[in-house]
């Protein structure tokens, strides 16, 4: 008994050092996709039957029994035993036929303009059809490098409210995260450069937390400097080093 019990005094020991000397909480915050993706080849084409299976089965719209009614009183007028007294039927008045709607229709079409999205990597609404990550700059030793959002862990904290400081410490992001549970989905560990490190401290150990976008703006205004961005996950090689990548990828889903 005397064993194990100084086998689990040593464990809780070992895992109070480790948070206490390894202490920063990092959240994955996603914006999941708003709109469906552009379809491919082969669903292009499958798209294309299925509206063809459904034309051919489907009924008329008013509409168009417009057109073919209309279409068929001006076969008659072209007619050489045309009765005028069948007129009488449709009131004799001059009215917009379904024709003339169509083409006004078509003509404000070819008008139509759509709306310019906002493409900058500080806009949440870039790349509506993908899975976004959020991205921050943060000052590293003598450099700036971007990294997902961090915290120092203080006494008191749980991991979670750590990494949920983490994000509302963020400057010009108002917006609300749903926390995918209470458990690290990911852990990075690295050492310190040699002229830092401490006799208690030797390097840090990253504690990864998944989080959702749900509602706010979390998009930087066109004068603020670039202090965070959004990317997909084909771009993170550009903006993360290669080691602090590899265990972001492990779980970040591309929805």
């Amino acid at each position: 008994e005397r064993c194990y019990g100084c086998k689990m005094a040593q464990l809780v020991t070992r895992i109070h050092a480790s948070v206490s000397s390894f202490n920063i909480q990092t959240v994955c915050l996603q914006r999941l996709p708003v709109i469906s993706q552009e379809r491919n080849p082969v669903e292009d084409r499958f798209a294309e039957l299925m509206h063809q299976m459904e034309l051919e089965r489907s009924l008329l719209l008013e509409h168009e029994q417009r057109l073919l009614e209309e279409a068929e009183r001006v076969r008659r007028k072209q007619a050489d035993h045309y009765d005028s007294d069948e007129e009488a039927v449709y009131g004799g008045q001059e009215t917009i036929t379904a024709q003339d709607q169509k083409d006004t229709w078509e003509l404000n079409l070819k008008h139509f303009q759509p709306a310019l999205r906002d493409r900058a990597l500080g806009s949440v609404e870039r790349c509506l059809g993908d899975s976004l990550v959020l991205l921050v700059k943060q000052t590293v030793g003598k450099g700036n490098i971007w990294l997902l959002p961090q915290a120092q862990w203080e006494a008191g904290e749980t991991l979670p409210q750590t990494a949920a400081r983490g994000l509302t410490s963020l400057p010009e992001a108002d917006f609300k995260a749903t926390f995918l549970g209470n458990t690290p989905c990911g852990v990075y560990k690295y050492k310190f450069p040699k002229d830092v490190r401490t006799e208690g401290c030797v390097g840090a150990k990253v504690f990864f937390f998944k989080a959702l976008l749900s509602t706010g703006s979390a998009s930087q205004s066109a004068g603020q400097k670039e202090s965070f961005l959004w990317a997909k996950k084909t771009e993170l090689q550009g903006y993360l080093k290669p080691a602090y990548l590899e265990k972001v990828n492990r779980f970040i889903l591309n929805l």
